[in-house]
């Protein structure tokens, strides 16, 4: 089973989000995409972001038991900072007969020689690249590991949402249905402070 772990804060989960794990499972081998809702960063303010639980919930929502998506709260356990390459470890470790790959944006693959042990990471595990606005190509593009995909670049930000938010502007077009409802209800990100 070939999994994609798609990592990211999901402050909220928007559009932009789903359309890159539909687009990873219809234009790529892998067989399901995984969430992996990251934990409260000690580094940021609290007010920031969201509790791991509601961002999990709003992820849930959004999936809405799709068969080939997951929501993965992995590393709600795990030391913090949650680094990858212990997160990977923890999954293999639990998930034996899985091929597990990473789906990052073309920003982190810039970035890549940054993570901690990033050259073991590229050398056992595929990365799946979506185009990011503004970046350019980097010498890990032609690594045997990295797929470059051809997704439609989503110019869509969780800080945007939360912005618009803050403005009282009607975005619920931006998020899939259930989450935008459960934002509204819930009074998610409308405090100016955040």
């Amino acid at each position: 089973m070939k999994i994609g772990l798609f990592f990211g804060s999901f402050n909220p989960v928007h559009i932009g989000h789903m359309a890159l794990a539909n687009y990873m499972l219809s234009f790529t081998d892998l067989n399901q995409v995984w969430f992996v809702v990251s934990p409260q960063n000690p580094l940021k303010e609290k007010s920031t972001l969201l509790n791991q639980n509601q961002r999990l919930e709003m992820l849930e929502l959004a999936i809405n038991q799709h068969p080939k998506m997951r929501v993965s709260n992995i590393e709600f356990s795990l030391p913090i900072p949650s680094y990858t390459i212990n997160t990977l470890a923890h999954l293999n470790e639990k998930y034996k007969t899985h091929d597990f790959s990473l789906i990052i944006g073309q920003d982190n693959l810039e970035n890549f020689h940054k993570w901690k042990n990033y050259e073991e990471i590229l050398n056992n595990y595929k990365l799946y690249v979506y185009p990011r606005q503004g970046y350019k190509s980097t010498k890990f593009e032609s690594h045997k590991n990295v797929v470059i995909t051809q997704a439609p670049v989503i110019d869509i930000s969780s800080t945007f949402i939360r912005n618009a938010i803050k403005e009282k502007k009607d975005i619920r077009f931006f998020m899939p249905h259930k989450v935008w409802e459960y934002v509204d209800e819930m009074n998610f990100y409308k405090n100016k402070n955040l």
